[in-house]
């Protein structure tokens, strides 16, 4: 029996195989940049998956939702030296609150915007609050630390479940880098308005092209170093103003295409409506046809109530009457007018029958 071949556990620790899983486990990898997360943020989340299922019910369907959300992609940041520090969290959530703008003022100008569409000239944005340097260099290293801790997590989670513990990290970090997002946002919503001067807008186009100047804000916010030295306005300028090219071109071509605005009605085909219409005018003719030279041998009464209840043949009427206002001109009840009414319309669709097989034209009443 061959013997098994024994193996140093030093050297076997040392394989490439083993040195591939060590990376794994000790790296995170950086969006930009080739620095590896270390110390606290490699060690986030190690949890036991057995379980984690069942734990997981303790969030809400909300909660569980945003999770899933989250978690469907790569987790995207910017990173920075600092954050692989032993003490980063402490030393970048130490750093001076920045305040918070106030946008009470844009709602009420966009909702301006709508019925406004003869405006070309861009409405004046409200007081807005100027950030230097150092304070957007504290937004920015908050929000991607958040991140950055996010994709720690999501790191040691791999393709498992993530167990309750891990969950509440990922939604609460994300809280947080949500937060600082929308300040960073608000903070430069003016930016947007004072771009949107260097445009030229067609008239009714200025709130499209507003919402394109947000979203490429937004993009900006998330892709925004601040490592490198430069004010975040120099960055999100460059990339609105993008954006506002984008719209306008895309915006030319829809008016080459197409001239006229859309309706609806034009989508609308009026081929049922055509053929109703002419089936009516068929069938009303017929009808009147027949009773023109009465081929449907109806009785004087009968004749008198098709007359009046449907306003054609010899007792042809301008409006039709009811089943007892008929019955009030021939002496009888409305029931028996009902039941002459029926006999006279059975022998009309049995003439056309026989005219025309393949197509009758008079419905049955019953009423």
């Amino acid at each position: 029996m061959p013997r098994l071949r024994q193996t140093n556990p030093s050297t076997s620790r040392n394989s490439p195989l083993d040195r591939v899983r060590a990376r794994s486990r000790s790296s995170v990898g950086p969006v930009s940049g080739t620095h590896k997360p270390a110390g606290d943020a490699t060690r986030i989340g190690r949890r036991k998956s057995r379980g984690s299922g069942e734990e997981l019910r303790r969030l809400s369907r909300r909660e569980e939702s945003l999770l899933a959300r989250v978690l469907e992609k790569e987790i995207d940041y910017i990173n920075a030296d600092i954050f692989h520090e032993a003490d980063a969290e402490t030393e970048i959530f130490g750093l001076d609150d920045v305040e918070r703008p106030d946008v009470t003022w844009y709602r009420p100008l966009m909702e301006d915007l709508i019925p406004a569409r003869g405006r070309v000239d861009p409405p004046k944005a409200g007081k807005s609050l100027v950030l230097s340097g150092a304070q957007e260099r504290i937004l920015f290293l908050k929000f991607n630390y958040a991140r950055f801790r996010m994709r720690a997590v999501q790191i040691e989670i791999g393709t498992r479940r993530p167990d309750l513990s891990e969950a509440r990290t990922i939604l609460r970090w994300h809280a947080i880098a949500a937060s600082f997002r929308e300040q960073i946002a608000e903070t430069n919503l003016a930016l947007v308005l004072a771009m949107a001067k260097r445009v030229r807008i067609m008239d009714g186009e200025f709130a499209d092209v507003v919402s394109e100047g947000n979203m490429a804000l937004m993009r900006s916010v998330d892709k925004f170093d601040c490592e490198r030295g430069f004010k975040f306005s120099t960055y999100a300028c460059r990339a609105i103003l993008k954006a506002f090219s984008r719209h306008g071109m895309k915006s030319t071509r829809h008016r080459q295409r197409f001239v006229t605005d859309f309706d609806p009605a034009f989508e609308r085909s009026d081929h049922l409506e055509t053929r109703r219409a002419e089936y009516i005018a068929d069938s009303a003719a017929e009808v009147r046809h027949l009773m023109d030279t009465n081929e449907a041998e109806l009785t004087s009464v009968e004749q008198t109530v098709i007359g009046h209840r449907f306003g054609v043949g010899v007792e042809e009427a301008r409006t039709t009457l009811t089943l007892e206002q008929v019955g009030q001109i021939i002496g009888v009840t409305k029931e028996r007018v009902r039941q002459i009414q029926n006999k006279a319309l059975e022998k009309l669709r049995t003439t056309i029958e026989d005219l025309n097989p393949a197509e009758a034209r008079i419905p049955s009443t019953k009423n």
